[in-house]
Formats: structure tokens, C-alpha cells, sequence
């Protein structure tokens, strides 16, 4: 089993009405390495009544690692609320928790560059030794690679990093040429994986698109091979290979479908695209 390159079944890919260990049951049985775990997703396994030590009994019961941590949001923002500040804290928590490096992070609102950059800054500063992985998303203040490389540039912090999406890449209609170059392979601390619907919702709703409707890699329009392809030969090499599909169908046809077919169809485009992510997982493919 690769431990370099964990697949990871992120978070959102099984909602978020399931139990934690089933949540871990069924990563583990659809053959996933890892599981994402966003904020509210550990605060529910808490509700159910698990201690820290009933968590990391439950993965090691499995052998099972959380793998991705996320998600913080409304940094740029001035008078931030004390739900996102603890959220915040929450998240590095998480991290010391489950040994894991990067948060995942977005940012909704619209600032320049310069004032993005600071306030990135300021964050990098709090995470102290965790990486601020930062993902472009095209209905967002960062909605491209361009914005977001400036602004973690910019902030001249080394644990700020880029994370990237198929999705989002492919809505924000970025070529699999060219646009890559401007930022070093180091720089990109994780990937996540999926695809798009043949049509866009539009602009003033694609966000919905975005959390309700997705699709397998490969199943779709977006080229997922390509996408992999572009990142294997940019040299790049993720802390976590993320299955991020967020897609309400999946989901309602059970958590444990949602994980068999999401893992089955990403094996299969990383095996064509992308093979090192998993030379070392003993794979069957139909």
C-alpha cells in the first residue's frame, strides 16, 4: 500500500449524514487509503459521543488514516466571526490529531491582491507548521490559478500552498497547456480529483453545481485524464490524491456505493494518466 501518495476519499464524497466508523468502513472496504475530514464532520463523530482516543481507535481498528483536513474560510476578513476563528483552531487541532500536514482552505469574498496576500500572511503565521493549502474555485474571490499563485506568492510564506481541483479547473475553463507553468511543482501540496456534467450551471449558481453535482473521474466531460497527465508531467507530487466528488445522486444510492464507484472509476484514470500515484496498491480493474 502506497504511503507516499494516500488516496483519499474526500470529504464531501460520502456527506454528511453517515457515522464515523462508517464512514471508515466503507472508505476502507471500496479500497481507499485515506479519509477527508472537514471541521463539522469531527464535531459530529464528537456528538456521537467518540473522544479523541474513540476516533483514532476507530481508524486504527480499520487501518485507516485521516488524511485531509479542512476547511477554513472568511480568513481575508476583518471582523471574522468566533464560529471561523474556533473553526480555525479546530482545523490545526485536526491536524495535530491525525499527523496530518495541510489544511485545505477557500475564500469566497473579492479583495486585491495585496490585501488577499497579507491576510494570507496572517494566517500562515497562525498555522505556525502546517501548510495553508489555497484552492481557486471559478465562483470565488481566488477563481483561478493566476489570483491565487499571486496572492501565495505574494504573501512570501513558505507553508502557503496551491491546492488543485478538476472541477474547478475545468468550470474556470483553464487549457491543460501553459497555464501551469507559472508555479513550481512544489508548491501544489495536494490534489483532488473528480469531473464536470457536460453543461455548466449558470454563473450566479455554479457554486450549486460545484456541491451537489459532480461526477467520477473519468465518467464525465472534464477530461480528467488530461488533468492528471498535465500534473504528472509538471513533476508534482501531492502530499494527498483527494476523490473529491460531491455529487447528491452518488450519495443517495448509500455512502457505500458512493466510495466503491468513486474509487473504482479514479483507479482507472490514474492508472492511464497517472500511474506512480499507484504503483504500489495492488489493484483490480474490470
Amino acid at each position: 500500500m502506497s504511503k507516499k501518495h494516500p488516496i483519499t476519499v474526500s470529504s464531501w464524497t460520502l456527506g454528511d449524514k453517515c457515522k464515523f466508523e462508517e464512514r471508515v468502513i466503507v472508505a476502507k472496504e471500496a479500497g481507499y487509503e485515506g479519509i477527508g475530514l472537514r471541521a463539522e464532520i469531527y464535531v459530529d463523530a464528537l456528538n456521537e459521543g467518540l473522544h479523541d482516543d474513540d476516533i483514532l481507535a476507530i481508524l486504527e481498528k480499520h487501518d485507516m488514516k485521516a488524511t485531509e483536513v479542512e476547511y477554513i474560510v472568511q480568513w481575508a476578513e476583518e471582523n471574522r466571526s468566533y464560529e471561523q476563528k474556533y473553526k480555525e483552531q479546530m482545523c490545526f487541532h485536526m491536524c495535530e490529531l491525525f499527523g496530518v500536514k495541510q489544511i485545505n482552505c477557500g475564500l469566497m469574498e473579492n479583495y486585491s491582491i495585496e490585501y488577499t496576500a497579507q491576510k494570507l500572511k496572517e494566517l500562515c503565521h497562525r498555522a505556525g507548521k502546517y501548510i495553508i493549502g489555497v484552492e481557486p474555485m471559478p465562483y470565488s474571490g481566488l477563481p483561478n490559478l493566476e489570483k491565487a499563485w499571486k496572492v501565495v506568492e505574494k504573501s512570501g510564506c513558505d507553508n502557503a500552498m496551491i491546492i488543485l481541483d478538476t472541477w474547478h479547473w475545468v468550470r474556470a475553463n483553464q487549457p491543460y497547456e501553459g497555464v501551469i507553468d507559472m508555479i513550481p511543482a512544489e508548491k501544489i501540496v495536494s490534489v483532488q480529483i473528480n469531473d464536470v456534467q457536460a453543461r455548466p450551471y449558470a454563473k450566479e449558481v455554479l457554486r450549486d453545481e460545484s456541491m451537489h453535482d459532480r461526477v467520477a473521474p473519468g465518467v464525465g466531460y472534464g477530461d480528467t485524464v488530461g488533468f492528471c497527465k498535465m500534473l504528472r508531467e509538471k513533476g508534482i507530487k501531492p502530499n494527498v490524491v483527494g476523490v473529491e466528488v460531491i455529487c447528491d445522486e452518488y450519495v443517495e444510492k448509500g455512502v457505500d456505493f458512493a466510495a466503491k464507484y468513486t474509487y473504482e472509476n479514479a483507479m482507472k484514470v490514474l492508472k492511464e494518466a497517472w500511474p506512480e500515484m499507484i504503483e504500489e496498491i495492488d489493484v483490480e480493474l474490470a
